[in-house]
Parts: structure tokens; C-alpha cells; sequence
């Protein structure tokens, strides 16, 4: 009977690995290829929870038809020259080197892997690079502070269904939402001290702002507006802000249904007639820099702010792969992998 059974080729096992995940890009500032980005996207029923039936004929007949083109040279505004690849790709990656880099140095046995949600390298690819290099326990890590269903969930959901399709599944945690984590709220504390020191104005209003999301989604029970609303309020006892020194809303809005509120051009088109002309805009939900940060807060809501009478507009920079980035999430993923053996 032994000669029977099938001989595998030695696999090397006991590491422990970390996949970093976030949304995705499209892979060139082009109209195919944000095609190709926005149906995988808004194909998703955690991110558009419609029924298929009515969703499906307005995106592949009237959206997936008109906004590619009307994106293109948004895209190519913030597109890295150097890379040639997207702002969100490269802080990605850098992301992911980093911090394999910091985990050697603490002499642990613990790969790190990088993937998006919607693109390339897939979470399915992610999965499978780490399993190759003999991890056998894998830390599936959501770039998303702020939880959400849209977001979060996508992509565990993502990757559960890569697990199911695997003979031999290593062992897998998630990791939770870090909105209110000391080492996050620190990090972004640092960050915009570190920014507001090298203007040469003094901000009156600080604005922190979020991707919004339908209402009917926190009606339906998703915590994201008040994970927003914690990350804003223990931002500003950080760093000592009163009451009338800042406001949070939410941004990228579109159709016709009620969104989450405050809306960010609604807040900006106020600011100046109250007296607040010099603003600083942070968006801490997002772990990298993005089209929504690069071009929407930092370009479109400049300039509406300035039209509005606004004197002066700024815009903190995403964590990225900063050094106080890569130690933050070292806090957190070596308290996620706490227990398993490296």
C-alpha cells in the first residue's frame, strides 16, 4: 500500500506571511483600461448593492460607455512619470518592500505580499506568491482604517473564495479596523504636524475628509460613518484642536440618492463667508495616495475652495510608505501575528 501513496516534492512550511491589501488602479491611464478597472469595480454587490437585473444594464450601457474617456486625463494628471504605473501601485509595493524589510530586521520569519482588490497583482495572486514561499499561516491585512462592507469585506470575501479552491489551505486570520488605534492616530498626528510646520501660513480651519457612501448603507447597519467620525474626533484631541478648528465630511459622491453628510464641497463653499480662508484638508482613510486624493481633494477642491473666496488650500499627503507608515503598520501586524510560530 505505501508504494501507492504519492510521493510530493519537499514544501517548505512554518513561515508566517502578510498580505497588504487595498483597492486597485487601473493598470494605464487609457479608456480600455479604466474600462476594464470600473466594471470589475462597480460589478462588485458589496460595493453597488442594486440588483443586478437593473444595475448591470446602466453600467455596461451607459457608465462603462461614457466615464473611461471622461477619466482619462484625470488619470494621466497624477500618473507617475517614472514608474509609469499609478501613484496607489507604487506606494503599494513600496508598502509591502518595506515592511518585509522591517520584519527581517526583527529577526522574525514573516513574508509580506501586496495585492488589490480590483486589478493586479489580484488577492489570488497574493495568496498564491506567499503560499509558494512555505507560509503556511497568512495575516490577511484590509488597508482600510475605517471599516466598511464596501471595502473590508470585499476584499476577505475576495479572498475566501481563493481559499475555497485550494487543496491545502494555510491558516488565516483578518485584521480588524485601526481607526481608533493609537499607533494610526499618531502617525497621522505626526504627519499633518509635520506638514502644517513647513507652510508659511497659519491654517484656521483644519478639514478631515472621507470617501463617502450611500446613507441607506449605515442605515443597513455599516459602522463606516462612525469610524470616520472616532478617527476625526481623536485626531483633534491629539493634536488639541477645539471645536470650531475643524470639520469632517465625506467626498466622492455621485446619482441621486442621499449620501453620507456632511458633504466636503458643501463645507467648503461655507468656510469662507464664516471667516475660515486658510484650510488644510486631510483624508485618513486612505493608506496611499490615490486618484481621489491626488486629483479631487488636492486639485478640484482647491480650486472650488479658492473660487468660493478661500485664500489659501492644502493638502496633507497620504501616510504612503513613509518611515512613520512602515511603523504603524509593524505595531499592528506584529500584535496580528502574535501566537504563530517565526
Amino acid at each position: 500500500m505505501a508504494g501507492n501513496v504519492p510521493v510530493h516534492p519537499e514544501i517548505p512550511t512554518g513561515r508566517t506571511g502578510v498580505l497588504l491589501i487595498n483597492l486597485g488602479t487601473p493598470a494605464a491611464p487609457d479608456v480600455r483600461s479604466i474600462r476594464r478597472f470600473l466594471a470589475e469595480f462597480l460589478s462588485d454587490r458589496r460595493v453597488i448593492e442594486l440588483n443586478p437585473l437593473l444595475w448591470q444594464p446602466v453600467l455596461r450601457l451607459v457608465i462603462l460607455k461614457l466615464r473611461p474617456a471622461r477619466l482619462v486625463e484625470t488619470y494621466r494628471g497624477i500618473w507617475d512619470a517614472e514608474t509609469g504605473e499609478s501613484p496607489l501601485r507604487v506606494h503599494s509595493r513600496e508598502q509591502a518592500v518595506r515592511l518585509g524589510e522591517r520584519m527581517d530586521l526583527a529577526g522574525r520569519r514573516i513574508e509580506v505580499a501586496w495585492a488589490v482588490r480590483y486589478g493586479s497583482p489580484s488577492i489570488e495572486d497574493g495568496i498564491a506568491e506567499l503560499t509558494a514561499k512555505g507560509c503556511r499561516n497568512i495575516l490577511l491585512f484590509a488597508l482600510y482604517p475605517q471599516y466598511s462592507a464596501t471595502t473590508t469585506a470585499s476584499a476577505y470575501d475576495a479572498a475566501f473564495r481563493v481559499l475555497q479552491r485550494m487543496r491545502w489551505q494555510p491558516a488565516v486570520r483578518t485584521a480588524g479596523p485601526y481607526h481608533d488605534d493609537p499607533a494610526y492616530i499618531d502617525a497621522l498626528a505626526a504627519s499633518l504636524q509635520e506638514h502644517v510646520g513647513a507652510l508659511d501660513w497659519v491654517p484656521d480651519r483644519y478639514l478631515v475628509s472621507f470617501h463617502g457612501l450611500p446613507r441607506r448603507y449605515f442605515d443597513a447597519g455599516d459602522p463606516y460613518h462612525c469610524h470616520c467620525a472616532k478617527t476625526t474626533r481623536l485626531l483633534a484631541e491629539r493634536l488639541g484642536w477645539p471645536a470650531d478648528r475643524y470639520s469632517f465630511a465625506f467626498q466622492s459622491r455621485f446619482g441621486r440618492e442621499e449620501w453620507l453628510r456632511p458633504y466636503m464641497n458643501e463645507v467648503l463653499d461655507a468656510l469662507p463667508a464664516d471667516g475660515y480662508r486658510r484650510v488644510v484638508v486631510i483624508s485618513p482613510g486612505f493608506a496611499a495616495d490615490c486618484v481621489e486624493t491626488l486629483s479631487e481633494v488636492a486639485i478640484e477642491f482647491r480650486q472650488a475652495f479658492l473660487e468660493a473666496g478661500g485664500l489659501e488650500f492644502s493638502y496633507v499627503p497620504c501616510l504612503n510608505a513613509e518611515p512613520r507608515a512602515i511603523d504603524m503598520l509593524e505595531t499592528l501586524v506584529q500584535r496580528e501575528v502574535s501566537g504563530w510560530p517565526g
